[in-house]
């Protein structure tokens, strides 16, 4: 999911058999930019309309949604290195599973986790959790639901980000990604999020609208070898807010089956689209 990210950390430590460096870069650099802008996917915003739920009410479903590509602009970095390598990508979809649990007085709790599983080339572990509450108010004669949400993540993705096999050369040692075995990165994103919802139901159709702001602090490690033997372990790290608006629509199939689509929008860096099902068991 995450190639991407190599044209932000990547190049050849040549000083040293094991260079460690810590890169902090502004929040205007290409490279803290770039960080924020693969966070997007992984951000654990509500997946569908705001719902009022009963009590030991259980729903399970799960989303997707396409890995955007970033502007070109992005893909060159401007304060931690200035050595670029191929803009390639891991997988074009992320999904995740839901599983949402009605509490007393209008509140719920949500979870989703992702195991330690290989997809492609990447090594993927991610979990998630969110405490909403939901209300009903009348507004011009019409029902409406009101929906208050905080949403928090962490994880890691593994896998060769900054020198794919593709990428690797043993020509010029001077040159990004010279040597015989891929690299060994590490992207972890995280985030906190706090964000609010109203919608109002059609017959079988939901429709809502919403905002918040998110405090991501994605980090990145590189993991390098080249040919002469010596270790890249770069870091990367930045720590910026960002405001969010999002709109959707939810479909009830069935009594107990929705299918829902969704615009995010994070107008500092990408706005995505994202697809969901929920299947209602009690």
């Amino acid at each position: 999911m995450l190639r991407n990210l190599a044209v932000a950390v990547a190049g050849a430590a040549l000083a040293a058999p094991a260079a460690l460096a810590q890169c902090r870069p502004p929040a205007t650099s290409h490279e803290a930019r770039l960080l924020a802008f693969y966070e997007v996917p992984a951000l654990f915003s509500m997946a569908g309309a705001p719902t009022l739920l009963q009590r030991g009410t259980l729903i399970v479903g799960g989303e997707a949604e396409p890995v955007p590509s970033p502007s070109q602009v992005l893909t060159h970095p401007d304060y931690c290195y200035q050595n670029t390598t191929n803009n390639t990508r891991l997988a074009p979809v992320f999904g995740r599973p839901r599983l949402t649990v009605g509490l007393p007085a209008g509140f719920a709790l949500e979870g989703s986790y992702l195991p330690p599983m290989s997809v492609a080339s990447a090594h993927v572990t991610l979990a998630s959790v969110a405490v909403s509450q939901t209300r009903q108010l009348v507004v011009g004669g019409s029902q409406v639901a009101l929906q208050l949400r905080v949403h928090g993540t962490t994880g890691s993705i593994r896998g060769p980000i900054t020198c794919p096999a593709a990428s690797l050369q043993t020509v010029d040692a001077g040159q990004p990604c010279y040597g015989t075995a891929a690299s060994r990165d590490r992207f972890d994103p995280s985030s906190l999020g706090a964000e609010a919802a109203i919608g109002t139901r059609l017959h079988r159709v939901a429709l809502y609208a919403g905002g918040g702001a998110n405090w991501i602090s994605p980090h990145f490690q590189a993991g390098f070898t080249d040919a002469s033997g010596n270790t890249d372990r770069t870091t990367v790290d930045v720590a910026l807010v960002r405001g969010v608006a999002f709109g959707g629509a939810a479909l009830d199939v069935r009594d107990n089956l929705a299918i829902s689509s969704q615009i995010y929008l994070v107008p500092a860096d990408v706005a995505t689209l994202r697809f969901g099902v929920a299947y209602r068991i009690h």
